[in-house]
């Protein structure tokens, strides 16, 4: 089970620059379906990845998937050279991602924004259009089924 309030704390803590995508930002728009990750868009500037890898570090992030014992370490050089990571932490699943399918980069997504507030927490969530483009240039099964409802979502607005 994900903690995402703990995930979305720790990163606005350290004033990571990211914006919440993917399942949470389903939700955030109405979507009744369920998302056991957070997937988020992170800028990547050095200042941020520095950020980004500072926050992390205590939730001791891995790749998931990756036979345990594989040598691994989520610091600024993994993150530099790096640029989409699939992670387990010890509060759950995260995805970082440099760059978003059918979006671009964090810059790019970020005028695609809307605010929120998250267990209290004030932060930038995509814009219902922005995710759909992103579902729709995903083109992953499980994407094309929550477009519909999105789309639906949309409509009634």
């Amino acid at each position: 089970m994900t903690d995402f309030e703990r995930i979305i704390r720790a990163l606005l803590d350290a004033a990571v620059e990211f914006v919440i995508i993917g399942g949470v930002a389903a939700t955030v728009h109405g979507s009744a379906r369920l998302t056991s990750d957070l997937d988020v868009a992170y800028g990547r500037s050095r200042k941020n990845i520095r950020r980004l890898a500072a926050a992390l570090a205590p939730l001791e992030p891995y790749l998931r998937g990756a036979p345990a014992g594989l040598p691994f370490r989520f610091d600024e050089a993994t993150i530099q050279h790096g640029l989409n990571f699939t992670l387990t932490t010890s509060a759950g699943a995260l995805d970082c991602l440099g760059e978003v399918s059918g979006l671009g980069g964090y810059d790019a997504i970020l005028p695609r924004t809307i605010e929120i507030t998250l267990f209290g927490m004030a932060c930038r969530c995509l814009d219902l259009e922005a995710l759909l483009a992103a579902k729709r240039a995903a083109g992953r099964p499980k994407d094309l089924e929550v477009i519909a409802e999105l789309e639906a979502i949309r409509e009634e607005m």
